[in-house]
């Protein structure tokens, strides 16, 4: 996978974005437990500029494959729920085709 089209780089992100939110299940219980904080302040930082890039992508991707509105509800709503990025990218962004 690489960055030659904006549908790659939205996958790409998308799994990123994912992963980074799955992270916070690691870094929580390392600031309100054990009280370790700098963790959960680095996947929160990465988290919140690969959410931006994510949503960009979608907004980006939505116009030029001309996604349907619920189609782009649905990948705006993957960005808020864990796993959801994962999901998104196997229900819509696979069966885009890609233009060339």
């Amino acid at each position: 996978m690489n960055f030659s089209s904006t549908l790659n780089a939205l996958r790409l992100f998308g799994f990123a974005e994912g992963c980074s939110f799955l992270l916070f299940a690691l870094t929580m219980p390392l600031k309100y437990v054990w009280h370790i904080n700098w963790p959960n302040q680095v996947v929160g930082m990465a988290h919140g500029l690969l959410f931006i890039i994510y949503v960009l992508l979608v907004f980006l991707v939505s116009r030029e494959y001309k996604l349907s509105l619920k189609d782009q509800f649905w990948s705006y709503l993957a960005s808020l729920l864990p796993f959801g990025t994962f999901v998104a990218d196997a229900k819509i962004f696979r069966k885009i085709t890609p233009q060339e």
